[in-house]
């Protein structure tokens, strides 16, 4: 009988270059075993979605094909897809050791859903290929190499709503979990970047051009409320995750995976009245764990 590291990458390995494929295995993945209960449904739609949008933009498709997908994303999907499909062989009890910490953590979910079990799994296994494929991220453009920065600080940030409220909001702390949910839709708001990039790949052009087309919240939260916090965030996603060589992806308030750390403006702008307002309004807060703790 296969282990469930195998059974995860004969899973992966049938699906490597149908992009709807990936999507289908997905949301089989989430469905329970026989005679389980449906706990993981409601948090199926967040991973589906952000699944959803890589693949309008064509980032999964065979890198040899007629319009090539990008080898970053999908090795970064395939550690995702790995860890959960590997995290369903062991609940319905293949065998074998965890291939990878990651994939106890997606097994840590399976076994017991939560909202911060999720954002437990879903990051680990984000970040683990993160690290796992620099050197492919190192070959993207300039503008999508800026995307793949805030695409991690997004999802870093959105488990702070729900695990450290008061890091990420400050004295609104109270409300933090509400809007990082991943059952809810207003989690879309942190994880989708749909209303920035344009539905194609590669992206062509001016990086300042994606940037201004993003108006209203998605801007302002990065600018106002995210960027303050970006050290620690970071610092803290490390300590939550049990993967220290995340702090090394930020200086001094800079995402700097496959980035120039003194390449600044992008990410910290001078700020407007608006964005001065609710950094005056929302200064930066301790990090509060689940269970009550400050760091």
């Amino acid at each position: 009988m296969a282990t469930a590291a195998e059974y995860a990458a004969g899973r992966v390995d049938a699906v490597r270059d149908d992009p709807a494929g990936r999507l289908a295995l997905l949301g089989s993945l989430y469905a329970a075993p026989p005679g389980w209960p449906e706990l993981r449904l409601p948090y199926r739609r967040a991973a589906l979605a952000f699944m959803r949008w890589q693949l309008r933009r064509g980032l999964l498709a065979p890198v040899d094909g007629e319009a090539p997908g990008s080898a970053w994303w999908r090795a970064v999907n395939e550690r995702l897809l790995r860890d959960t499909a590997e995290a369903r062989g062991h609940v319905v009890g293949m065998g074998g050791p965890m291939s990878s910490p990651s994939a106890a953590s997606s097994v840590a979910f399976a076994r017991r859903p939560s909202v911060q079990a999720w954002y437990r799994a879903h990051n680990a296994s984000v970040v683990a290929a993160y690290l796992e494929h620099r050197a492919l991220a190192d070959a993207e453009s300039y503008v999508e190499r800026f995307f793949l920065n805030l695409v991690l600080v997004r999802v870093l940030y959105a488990h702070a709503l729900v695990a450290a409220p008061r890091l990420a909001m400050g004295w609104l702390g109270p409300v933090a979990p509400l809007l990082g949910d991943p059952r809810v839709r207003m989690t879309g708001i942190f994880l989708s970047l749909s209303r920035v990039l344009p539905d194609r790949y590669p992206l062509e052009g001016d990086l300042q051009g994606y940037i201004d087309d993003e108006h209203g919240l998605g801007r302002l939260l990065d600018v106002g409320m995210i960027v303050p916090r970006l050290d620690a965030l970071y610092s803290w996603s490390a300590a939550e995750l049990s993967i220290p060589e995340l702090t090394g992806l930020i200086r001094d308030r800079v995402p700097c995976y496959a980035w120039d750390p003194t390449d600044r403006e992008p990410w910290d702008p001078a700020p407007n009245p608006v964005v001065r307002a609710l950094r005056w309004m929302v200064p930066p807060g301790g990090a509060t764990h689940a269970g009550g703790g400050t760091v």
